[in-house]
């Protein structure tokens, strides 16, 4: 079990990491689009319809990635000093309710959206000769799929997490800051710490 639900966390981090390329895509484009249209007087109208659709398609595609990595915001002044159980079973209520029911909505229009689209070969209508849609529509359906299989790895680590009374291991990735590994970087222990914080407290009394 806990193989498949690693397995769908890798599926999940890889569509992210994928995706979020497409940063550095936007940050080329914006830009030349700005080079090109102050420096040589020759804007492109379909550029921003490009950009929306680049964004949107990292905003969706990024869903399941952050769902994996426990990312997503929520009230943690409260939900943090919970017990694990209580946690799991907070969740496991939000994910039937309101998750899963809008998860599938979400993919099932998708599909319909991105079918019509690929019917009618649909452009942007905002400007003339504006860039096709279709493509665009096509990740709605595709994002749905992947953060429903993610949203049921995480139903099935609440159910693990209720019977044993502990969260089960995720896929490790990438950490904004790796606390450990810069305490071995620059030689410092947890003694070393907790002795600066004590020299920090006695200078305070002192003043």
């Amino acid at each position: 079990m806990q193989k498949l639900l690693l397995a769908v966390d890798k599926v999940s981090t890889v569509a992210g990491q994928f995706f979020a390329w497409l940063i550095v895509a936007l940050t080329f484009m914006i830009a030349w689009e700005v080079f090109s249209r102050y420096a040589l007087d020759n804007p492109h109208p379909w550029a921003f319809d490009v950009m929306s659709m680049m964004y949107g398609s990292l905003f969706m595609m990024a869903g399941a990635y952050t769902l994996s990595k426990n990312g997503h915001v929520r009230g943690d002044v409260l939900y943090g000093f919970f017990p694990p159980r209580l946690q799991a079973g907070l969740d496991l209520t939000l994910y039937i309710l309101f998750f899963i029911p809008g998860v599938v909505a979400l993919a099932w229009a998708g599909y319909g959206f991105a079918a019509e689209s690929w019917a009618i070969n649909e452009h942007s209508n905002v400007t003339a000769n504006g860039p096709p849609v279709y493509p665009f529509k096509t990740i709605i359906p595709i994002a749905g799929a992947i953060l429903l299989a993610q949203g049921l790895v995480e139903i099935i680590r609440c159910v693990v997490c209720l019977q044993q009374g502990a969260w089960p291991s995720r896929g490790e990735d990438v950490e904004e800051v790796d606390v450990e590994k810069l305490k071995e970087m620059v030689n410092v222990k947890d003694e070393d710490i907790a002795k600066l914080d004590a020299l920090v407290v006695t200078n305070k009394d002192k003043k």
